[in-house]
C-alpha cells in the first residue's frame, strides 16, 4: 500500500491491522471520522472509491467512545475489503489477541457475546470455539484483585529455532554470563518474596530452562521453593527432548514441580532439521516417557504451517501427540515476526493448509476427549488463524488461563521477564518490563529490583 491517511490518529494502527489481514491491499487508503447525537460517522476512500457508515452506540464514558470508535471503523473497513476481494476472515473484523476477553467484557455487561461476534463477522465455528473455552474455564478463570502468578526467565537454549523471535540465545554462546546470571536471579526471587499476593502457580519458562546443569538447576529451584509456599501449580518448560535427563526431572519433582511442557513442535524428523531442531521424533518419544514415570501433568506444543509440511503431515504428529498421553496440546498456527530466521527468509510465509489443519486438529483432538481451554492470537499468523490450548477434563494449566485472560497480577523475574499488575476494578494493566539482553539485565539488576518493588507497592 503505497498511501494511508486518517484524521484520527489513534486508529491508525487498527486500521492498518485491518488490512494486513488481507493478501492484496489497497494502493490508497484514507479514512475520517466524526461522533455526533450518538451516531458514529466513518468516511473511507479506498484506491478513489468512497464509502460513507452510520452506527449507533451509547456511550458512557470517554473510554467507550474510544472502544466504539475502534470497532465500528475497524468493522467498516473490514466490510469494504472483503467484498473488494472476496475474502473472509475466521475472526472476521476482530484483530485483539484474545477474544475471549472480549466475550467475557460482554458478559460481565449482561450480554450474550454471540451478537457482537455475529456484528464483527466472526464465523459460527470460531463463536463456538469461544463459548467452549469460557465453558472450560469455570471454576479456574477468577478475576480478583490480589491474585498472583510467578514466572522466572531462563532465556537459554540449546540452539535457537528458525521461527523463534523470543528473545534467547544458544547456551554455547552464553556461557559466560551464566555464574552472574544465577547471581542476580536469586536476589530478584528473594526481593520478590514480599510483594506476592494470593500465589496460584509458578512457570520456570525461557527459552529451555533444562538446558541449564545440574547445580544450575537446583539454584532456580531452591530460590522458588521460598515463594511457592502454599502447593500451587507448579510448571517448568523443559523444552527440547535433548536436553532431558532422568537426574533433572528427578530433581524437579523433589522441588515439588506438579507439570512440565514438552514442545515436540513436530513428529516429522525432517521437519524438526529444517527448523534447526538436533533432535529426532525418536527422542521426542523417549522424553514423553521418562517424563510420565515421575508422574507430572505434562503440556505439549505443536505449529501448524512449520517449513512445507502438509496437512497429512501436520495431522500425523497431532495423532501422534495424543498417543504420547499429553494432558494439554497447544496448537499454534506459525507466526513470524522480526528476529526469526524465517522471517529474514521470506517477509510472511502464507500458507493456505494451515486453516485446513486448524479444522483437522480441532476434529482430532475432540474425538479424543480434549476440550478447548485458553486462546490467544497472534499478527503475522498464517491463515488469521489463532493458537489454542486443548486439555483433558481437570488437567488445564491455571498459569496458561491466567496469563491469556489477564486476570492476576504477573510477578516476573530475569532477563526479559515483563512483570504485570492488574486493576481488575479500573479495566486496566500496567507493565513493568526488564531489560532484554542478559549484560545490561546483569549491571541493572538492582535498579530492577527497586522498581519492582516500587510498581507492585
Amino acid at each position: 500500500m503505497t498511501g494511508f491517511t486518517t484524521d484520527c490518529a489513534f486508529l491508525e494502527n487498527e486500521l492498518l491491522d485491518v488490512v494486513r489481514l488481507f493478501l492484496r491491499r489497497p494502493e490508497t487508503l484514507s479514512h475520517s471520522f466524526r461522533f455526533a447525537e450518538g451516531i458514529f460517522y466513518n468516511f473511507f476512500a479506498v484506491d478513489g472509491k468512497t464509502y460513507a457508515f452510520e452506527d449507533r452506540g451509547e456511550v458512557k464514558n470517554e473510554l467507550e467512545l474510544k472502544r466504539l470508535e475502534r470497532r465500528f471503523a475497524k468493522l467498516a473497513l473490514y466490510g469494504i475489503l472483503s467484498e473488494l476481494y472476496g475474502e473472509k476472515m475466521p475472526w472476521g473484523a476482530l484483530t485483539g489477541i484474545r477474544p475471549t476477553k472480549l466475550a467475557y467484557s460482554e458478559l460481565e455487561a449482561g450480554r450474550d457475546f454471540q451478537p457482537l461476534f455475529e456484528k464483527m463477522r466472526v464465523s459460527k465455528e470460531n463463536i463456538a470455539l469461544v463459548r467452549e473455552v469460557l465453558e472450560a474455564q469455570k471454576g479456574i478463570y477468577e478475576k480478583q484483585d490480589g491474585n498472583t502468578d510467578f514466572f522466572v526467565s531462563i532465556p537459554f537454549c540449546p540452539t535457537k529455532c528458525a521461527y523463534c523471535s523470543f528473545i534467547t540465545a544458544p547456551i554455547d554462546k552464553t556461557r559466560g554470563f551464566l555464574p552472574a546470571y544465577m547471581d542476580c536471579l536469586e536476589r530478584e526471587t528473594e526481593a520478590a518474596k514480599e510483594l506476592v499476593g494470593n500465589l496460584r502457580s509458578v512457570y520456570i519458562g525461557g527459552g529451555t530452562p533444562l538446558v541449564l546443569d545440574l547445580p544450575e538447576l537446583e539454584r532456580v529451584l531452591r530460590a522458588v521453593a521460598k515463594i511457592r509456599g502454599n502447593g500451587c501449580e507448579y510448571t517448568v518448560e523443559a523444552g527440547r527432548p535433548d536436553v532431558f535427563t532422568v537426574d533433572k526431572l528427578a530433581l524437579l519433582k523433589d522441588y515439588g514441580v506438579t507439570r512440565i511442557c514438552v514442545n515436540p513442535q513436530s513428529f516429522s524428523d525432517e521437519t524438526l532439521e529444517k527448523i534447526g531442531r538436533k533432535h529426532t521424533a525418536k527422542d521426542l518419544y523417549r522424553a514423553f516417557e521418562m517424563a510420565q514415570k515421575f508422574g507430572f501433568d505434562i503440556n505439549a506444543d505443536l505449529i501448524a504451517g512449520l517449513a512445507d509440511e502438509g496437512q497429512e503431515a501436520f495431522s500425523f504428529s497431532v495423532r501422534e501427540a495424543i498417543k504420547t498421553g499429553a494432558d494439554n496440546i497447544t496448537v499454534h498456527c506459525l507466526s513470524l515476526k522480526a528476529g526469526a530466521k524465517l522471517k529474514e527468509e521470506c517477509a510472511y510465509i502464507e500458507n493456505p493448509v494451515v486453516s485446513d489443519m486448524v479444522s483437522s486438529s480441532r476434529a482430532l483432538l475432540k474425538e479424543a476427549g480434549y476440550e478447548p481451554y485458553y486462546m490467544y492470537r497472534q499478527k503475522y499468523q498464517a491463515g488469521n488463524n489463532e493458537n489454542v490450548g486443548w486439555t483433558k477434563k481437570g488437567k488445564a494449566c491455571v498459569y496458561n488461563i491466567d496469563i491469556m485472560e489477564e486476570t492476576a497480577d504477573n510477578l516476573a523475574v530475569g532477563a526479559n521477564a515483563v512483570s504485570k499488575r492488574v486493576k481488575n476494578a479500573e479495566n486496566r494493566i500496567e507493565r513493568f518490563a526488564s531489560q532484554k539482553d542478559l549484560k545490561t539485565y546483569i549491571e541493572s539488576v538492582e535498579k530492577i529490583i527497586e522498581g519492582k518493588k516500587r510498581f507492585f507497592s
